[in-house]
């Protein structure tokens, strides 16, 4: 496993396109980049050069992953040169338990730059998956780690298909990628400045108030959720209900079926229609 910080790769990515994208823009997301041709995990590379001090707003990306992870454990399938793989690393001041709202801001930094690069309309599918005609485009996977009581950092992992041309058998009723959404190779690079720089933007107003207030209306407006029957599994039980948003704390308001409303924080969230969920 090697380690570059070159200008120019020689696997795919150009680097000193993606750098002179970012520093056109950005006063500090993925301003530091740190690049592997292969490596284990992103999220686990950013947690380790957390460890050794690493900036805020240093950004490892790779060609590919050995051992990608998505939420709850699950693997994230990782071909070579065919996606976007990268995790940010931020030192947020702020209360270790608004940590976990900065992952609703990365989706809708995603989407915001697939909008800006790709042309397409894609919607989030809350908290974490970026979709597009009801199969997953973008998962995100955010991680903390406590240095102290109350000193800590994040790793944002964000991986996009991008260029994938096909999946497994099992993924294609369920996965989708820009390439076959507008029949054409993206630039990764321009894609990933242009997350970078919309992260940017929604982190600002988000340190603010440290909740979604100012961005609860951007964020709803594309959720796939919105006013749609889901199911919910939640560690103590299941239902379902009919999704009414979000509220400031970034949780997901259910209506269930006498119509009490449920602030879901944590679980699973299937929506009628999405990934294969009819029933």
């Amino acid at each position: 496993m090697e380690r570059f910080n070159k200008a120019i790769s020689e696997s795919g990515y150009c680097l000193k396109t993606l750098e002179t994208y970012i520093h056109t823009r950005n006063q500090w997301a993925g301003r530091n980049i740190v690049y592997y041709d292969s490596i284990d995990s992103t999220n686990n590379e950013a947690k380790r050069l957390g460890k050794e001090g690493a900036l805020h707003g240093t950004l490892v990306i790779a060609q590919q992953q050995t051992a990608g992870r998505g939420r709850l454990g699950r693997n994230w399938d990782s071909p070579k040169e065919q996606a976007i793989y990268m995790t940010l690393l931020i030192r947020p001041n702020i209360s270790p338990q608004n940590a976990s709202k900065v992952t609703l801001i990365a989706a809708l930094a995603a989407a915001k730059g697939i909008r800006e690069v790709a042309g397409m309309p894609p919607q989030i599918k809350w908290p974490n998956d970026i979709v597009i005609h009801g199969k997953k485009l973008c998962g995100i996977l955010t991680e903390m780690n406590m240095e102290s009581e109350n000193k800590f950092f994040l790793v944002v992992g964000i991986g996009i298909n991008c260029n994938r041309k096909d999946f497994p058998e099992e993924l294609k009723q369920t996965a989708t990628s820009l390439y076959l959404e507008t029949k054409k190779e993206q630039s990764r690079e321009q894609l990933i400045a242009a997350v970078m720089y919309a992260f940017e933007q929604y982190y600002s107003v988000f340190i603010q108030t440290e909740n979604l207030s100012n961005l609860k209306q951007q964020y709803e407006c594309q959720l796939v959720n919105y006013n749609r029957d889901v199911r919910v599994l939640s560690p103590d039980h299941e239902y379902i209900g009919t999704s009414r948003g979000i509220n400031e704390e970034g949780e997901l308001l259910v209506e269930d079926k006498s119509g009490q409303m449920h602030a879901v924080r944590s679980g699973e969230v299937s929506v009628r229609g999405i990934y294969g969920y009819t029933i």
